[in-house]
C-alpha cells in the first residue's frame, strides 16, 4: 500500500520485502550489506556515482469499475431481467406442454433447492469479485472454464431471444390497424370466423384467426417442410430484427448508466398490463376450466424426465442463472449491499409473476376450449407461440382492443429488452474485463458494440426465415438444457469444495457486515443446499436426463424433428460445458510439479482475488497488494548521502 505521497505504508508488502530481504547498497564507491543488526562494507567495483535519481516505475492504470446510480436500480435491473418473457411466455406453454399443474410440483421444488441458492451464489461471487463471468474465476483458476461455457451459453440465448422481440415488433406495428388484423372482425377472418368447420390440416381442430395469423402472416411455416428447408429470409421480420439490435446497441452503449435509468420504466410498466388482462381473463366464459386445468396436477407425469428438464430448464431460464448476467450485474453493486435480501425480493417476485401470468394463459384458453367445443388440453399447438396466439385472441375480446393490443406488446417488448440488456452485459463484461482498454476509449467500446450487435443480427437472420421456427426450437430446446445443468453444478462444487463453503460463507457476512441475525441463519439453509442438496439433485435431474430424454422425440406442431437436428443441438450444448474440461486442462498445464501439485495450485486463488473493493472507499485499506516478483536492487547514494550517515554514527557513540 501506498500513502498519499506515494511512499509505502508500514507494514505493507513493499516494507517487509525491504527490510527481510538483503540488498545492496553502494555508499561512496563501498557496497553495504545491510540487515537488522550490523553493516558490513566491502569494496565496490562501483566507483563512480550518479547523481540522477532513478527514474520512477510508472504504476499500472487502474481503469475504475462503473456502480449502479443506487440501490434500486440494481434491484429494478435484477427484477427486469428475471422477470422477462420467460414468465409470461415460456413458462405458460411448458405448463401446457407438461398436464398442466403437475409442473409446478417439480418447478417449486427445484426453485427452491436449486435456483435461489444458486442465485444467491452468482450474486455474492460477483459483488465480492467485482468482476465478469470469466475474470471472477481468480478465485479458483481451474473452473475458469465456466465462464467461457456461460459466455457461450449467454451467447445462443441472445442469439434467439431478441427473435421474439422482432415477433413483438410485428405485432406491435400490426396493431395499429382497427380490426385487429387477427379479430373476426377483419373482413379476411370473416368466412373463418363464420364457418364451424373450418380448421387445420395438419392438426385437424378448428383454426382461430390468431392462429391462421401466427402461422403464415408471421412464420409463414405453412411454406416450409423442416430444418433442411428454412425457406427464403421474411423481409419483415428481418427488419424488425434489425430495429431491435440498433434499439438494445443504443441502450447498452453507456454501460449501466443508461440501462441502469430505462428499467424505472421497463421494469415497472408490464405489471399494470398483467393485472388487466387477469382481471379482464377472469371474466370470460369458460374461464374456469383453464384455471383448472392449470392447478390440477397429473401425477402420472411425473416419472417423464421431460417434465423435471422442463422445470429445471425453467428456473435457470427465467432467473438467468449459469448465463453471466447476474454475475455482471453484481459486479457493479458497492461492496456492503445485502445481496441475501436482494436474493429473496427477487426470486420471490419472479416466482409469483410466473404463477400469476400463467392465470392470465390459462383463462383465455379456457375460453378458447369453450368457444371451440374441445378440451383445454387440445384448444392450440404447445410451443413458443403459444403467447402469440392466446394473448392477441384475449386482446381481440377486450374493449378498445387496439390500445390494448398496442400496450401489450409494448410491455412484451420492454419485458424483452429488460432480460437481453442481462445477457449482453454478462457479454460485454466479461470481454471488457478481459481487455480493459476497450472499457477506457469510447470509441473502441462502441465499435466493439457495434460488431457483437450486427454479428447477432446476421446470424439471427436464418431464425426469421419461412422455416426459422424450427431452428428456433432447436436452440430453444438444448441452449437452456443439460449444458446449462451441468455449468451450474460445476460452479456449486467449485466454490463449495475448491474454494471452501466456509470461506464463501464468511465473505457474504464480511460484505454485509454489520450482518443481520436473520441472515445469518439463512445462510445455514443456503450452506447445506451448497454442499449437499443441490449439487445431487442436479446431478439426479442430469442422470435423469442422460437415460430418458433421448428415447423422446423434439416436435413443434406436427413436424418430428430427424436425428441430425436432434445431434446438432445436443452438439450446442455440448460446446459449452466442455469448456470446462479445456480450460481446466490449460490451468493446471501452466502450472510445475507434480499432477496433484498442478492441481492444489490451481484452485488456489490469486492474490489480485482480493483486489476487488476499489468501489468501496471505506474497505480500501483491506484490499491486497497485486503479486510482486521480489528481486535484489542496487541505490546509489552521494557524498551528501555519505557524510550524513557518518554524522549519524558519530552521534550515536
Amino acid at each position: 500500500m501506498q500513502d498519499e505521497n506515494g511512499k509505502a505504508e508500514l507494514g505493507s508488502p513493499a516494507v517487509h520485502s525491504a527490510t527481510t530481504a538483503q540488498n545492496s547498497v553502494h555508499l561512496n564507491g563501498y557496497t553495504v550489506t545491510e540487515n537488522a543488526h550490523n553493516s558490513t562494507a566491502t569494496p565496490s567495483p562501483q566507483a563512480e556515482c550518479d547523481s540522477r535519481a532513478p527514474s520512477p516505475v510508472p504504476a499500472p492504470v487502474i481503469i475504475p469499475r462503473e456502480q449502479w446510480g443506487g440501490k434500486y436500480e440494481f434491484l429494478l435491473s435484477c427484477i427486469g431481467y428475471c422477470v422477462g418473457l420467460g414468465n409470461v411466455w415460456r413458462f405458460p406453454y411448458l405448463c401446457y406442454r407438461n398436464g398442466g399443474g403437475v409442473f409446478l410440483i417439480p418447478y417449486f421444488i427445484m426453485l427452491f433447492v436449486t435456483g435461489v441458492p444458486l442465485f444467491l451464489m452468482e450474486l455474492s461471487l460477483g459483488q465480492y469479485g467485482a468482476a465478469g463471468p470469466i475474470t471472477v474465476w481468480k478465485c479458483c483458476p481451474l473452473l475458469k472454464g465456466i465462464g467461457i461455457g456461460m459466455l457461450c451459453v449467454s451467447t445462443l440465448v441472445c442469439l434467439y431471444y431478441n427473435i421474439i422481440i422482432a415477433w413483438t415488433f410485428y405485432y406491435l406495428a400490426s396493431s395499429f390497424q382497427s380490426p385487429l388484423p387477427w379479430s373476426c372482425d377483419a373482413v379476411a377472418n370473416v368466412g373463418l370466423c363464420g364457418n364451424a368447420t373450418a380448421g387445420n390440416g395438419s392438426t385437424g381442430h378448428r383454426l382461430s384467426p390468431t392462429e391462421k395469423f401466427w402461422n403464415e402472416q408471421v412464420l409463414g411455416v405453412v411454406n416450409s417442410e423442416g430444418l433442411h428447408d428454412p425457406g427464403p429470409v421474411r423481409w419483415q421480420l428481418a427488419l424488425c430484427l434489425l430495429a431491435a439490435w440498433v434499439i438494445i446497441f443504443l441502450c447498452i452503449l453507456k454501460g449501466i448508466r443508461s440501462s441502469g435509468k430505462v428499467v424505472y420504466v421497463t421494469a415497472t410498466f408490464p405489471y399494470v398490463v398483467l393485472i388487466v388482462l387477469i382481471i379482464r381473463g377472469a371474466t370470460l366464459e369458460g374461464s374456469l376450466q383453464g384455471i383448472a386445468f392449470y392447478l390440477t396436477p397429473d401425477w402420472s407425469r411425473l416419472a417423464n424426465a421431460q417434465v423435471w428438464n422442463d422445470a429445471a430448464s425453467q428456473v435457470f431460464y427465467s432467473l438467468g442463472i449459469g448465463v453471466g448476467g447476474l454475475l455482471s450485474m453484481a459486479s457493479y453493486n458497492k461492496f456492503d449491499n445485502n445481496v441475501i435480501r436482494d436474493t429473496l425480493i427477487i426470486t420471490g417476485g419472479n416466482c409469483g409473476t410466473s404463477f400469476f401470468a400463467g392465470f392470465a394463459i390459462f383463462s383465455i384458453l379456457g375460453h378458447m376450449a369453450w368457444k371451440k367445443g374441445v378440451p383445454v388440453g387440445e384448444v392450440a399447438d404447445s410451443g413458443p407461440g403459444l403467447a402469440f396466439v392466446a394473448y392477441p385472441e384475449a386482446l381481440a375480446l377486450l374493449p378498445g382492443s387496439v390500445f390494448w393490443s398496442i400496450m401489450f406488446f409494448l410491455m412484451l417488448f420492454m419485458l424483452g429488452v429488460d432480460t437481453l440488456f442481462g445477457n449482453m452485459e454478462g457479454i460485454t463484461t466479461a470481454v471488457l474485463d478481459e481487455f480493459p482498454h476497450l472499457r477506457a476509449n469510447m470509441l473502441h467500446k462502441s465499435l466493439f458494440l457495434a460488431a457483437l450487435c450486427f454479428c447477432f443480427y446476421l446470424m439471427g437472420l436464418l431464425l426469421v426465415t419461412n422455416g426459422g421456427i424450427y431452428w428456433f426450437t432447436l436452440i430453444d430446446s438444448f441452449s437452456t438444457s443439460f449444458g446449462l445443468i451441468i455449468i451450474t453444478l460445476f460452479m456449486c462444487i467449485g466454490i463449495s469444495f475448491f474454494y471452501g463453503v466456509n470461506q464463501f460463507c464468511q465473505d457474504i457476512i464480511d460484505m454485509i457486515c454489520p450482518c443481520p441475525g436473520w441472515c445469518i441463519k439463512v445462510l445455514f439453509y443456503f450452506k447445506a443446499c451448497w454442499v449437499f442438496f443441490t449439487p445431487f439433485l442436479l446431478l439426479f435431474i442430469l442422470t435423469y436426463i442422460f437415460i430418458e430424454m433421448y428415447n423422446t422425440s423434439l416436435h413443434y406442431g406436427s413436424y418430428v424433428y430427424p436425428r441430425w437436428g436432434k445431434a446438432l443441438g445436443v452438439c450446442m450444448g455440448a460446446t459449452c460445458c466442455l469448456q470446462i474440461l479445456i480450460w481446466a486442462i490449460v490451468a493446471i498445464s501452466k502450472e510445475t510439479g507434480t499432477l496433484k501439485e498442478r492441481f492444489q495450485k490451481s484452485i488456489r486463488p490469486l492474490n489480485s482475488w482480493r483486489v476487488n473493493n476499489l468501489n468501496n472507499i471505506n474497505r480500501v485499506e483491506e484490499r491486497m497488494e497485486p503479486e510482486r516478483v521480489e528481486a535484489p536492487f542496487t541505490v546509489t547514494l552521494t557524498d551528501m548521502d555519505f557524510t550524513a550517515m557518518n554524522w549519524e554514527m558519530g552521534s550515536q557513540a
